[in-house]
């Protein structure tokens, strides 16, 4: 094909110490009850985020089908899962906070004071007047709870799936010319500098800070753009202390928000596009991979401040096993989206407590 298509946010990657614990508490906290694939096996292509050496790991891929990105929890095996070595603070290169929505932010914050989740303050405002607030899982992974729109297919629990993040970085223009030119987050929805309240919860957050909301103006194309859709990235550059690199000294796959993943069809025009831009695929399953039972091709770029984005090009997705009902992805034309029946037939790989 002649261009390549992004379809959405497919997850983000979260470096956990306890895999099984952490599926439970994101299926009971955000609704991320569906377990589209699980594997455990070896990570042998990521050698130049793991010490230049293959490691064991067991990943699950969470989703919530109200709609939105999933969550890829993902444990080494082998190794203890490393934290960092200082604290976390906003503006420190790398992905900060995970972005979920919510229908009715008011509600969501009634539900998490009635749970297990540590919330940072309260509800607050941001720069376009959007409320959120935010709550942090047992292992220090924060999140941002915000309102939300481009609902799949809408159930009990109050928020739905992962709809982008906040991004460190030392130089916001920079970062926003990656964004936008690359990924196609092309429409500016603030650019601001200050102080602000609505970020004074947060480890760091009393500092100053350019802020930069990014969205895509267009509609997401592609087989799974219905369920993802719309998503938003917030840019944070502090403006007075130098940052700290997140993932410093760590693999990628310990402890943190180890890579944002977005769904894509057309993985050699992708890749020509970032060559030509300076940010060249760093690793390439060129061969394909196989995950489970979902097969495909998946690569990574950095950004400028060498934050992980993954891209994942599915070709066979299992819809249910034990039936031999697998979705060919190779046969259909890449820019038209899957029929909702058939999005919805993942809720066969729902996992109830």
């Amino acid at each position: 094909m002649s261009e390549y298509i992004i379809s959405g946010i497919q997850q983000i990657g979260t470096g956990i110490p306890d895999l099984a614990g952490a599926f439970r508490w994101y299926r009971k906290n955000f609704g991320f009850d569906i377990r589209a694939f699980e594997d455990d096996g070896e990570a042998a292509l990521m050698l130049p985020y793991t010490g230049g050496k293959p490691r064991a790991r067991h990943a699950i891929l969470a989703l919530n089908m109200q709609g939105g990105g999933g969550l890829e929890i993902w444990q080494y095996k082998g190794r203890k899962t490393k934290a960092p070595d200082f604290q976390v603070k906003l503006g420190d290169l790398g992905i900060f906070s995970a972005r979920i929505k919510a229908q009715d932010v008011q509600k969501a914050f009634a539900f998490f004071r009635t749970g297990d989740a540590e919330i940072l303050g309260g509800i607050a405002a941001d720069p376009a007047g959007s409320p959120h607030f935010f709550v942090r899982d047992p292992y220090g992974l924060i999140f941002q709870v915000t309102e939300g729109n481009g609902w799949f297919s809408p159930g009990k629990h109050p928020t739905g799936g992962a709809v982008g993040c906040s991004i460190g970085t030392r130089d916001a223009e920079k970062a926003r010319d990656f964004y936008s030119q690359i990924l196609g987050y092309d429409q500016l929805l603030y650019d601001e500098q200050g102080v602000f309240e609505d970020l004074q919860p947060l480890p760091g957050g009393a500092g100053k800070f350019r802020r930069m909301l990014l969205t895509h103006g267009k509609p997401r194309r592609g087989a799974f753009s219905s369920l993802l859709g719309p998503t938003k990235i917030e840019l944070l550059q502090a403006l007075d202390r130098r940052p700290k690199k997140i993932f410093a000294d760590r693999y990628w796959g310990d402890l943190g928000f180890i890579h944002l993943c977005f769904d894509v069809s057309g993985m050699d025009s992708l890749k020509q596009r970032c060559s030509d831009a300076g940010c060249p695929f760093t690793v390439d399953s060129s061969t394909g991979f196989d995950m489970g039972d979902s097969v495909g091709r998946f690569a990574y770029t950095e950004d400028p401040d060498g934050t992980l984005i993954e891209f994942v090009e599915t070709h066979k997705l299992e819809i249910m096993k034990k039936w031999g009902w697998y979705l060919d992805l190779t046969k259909r034309r890449p820019e038209k989206a899957l029929s909702r029946w058939m999005l919805k037939s993942l809720a066969f790989h729902r996992v109830k407590d």
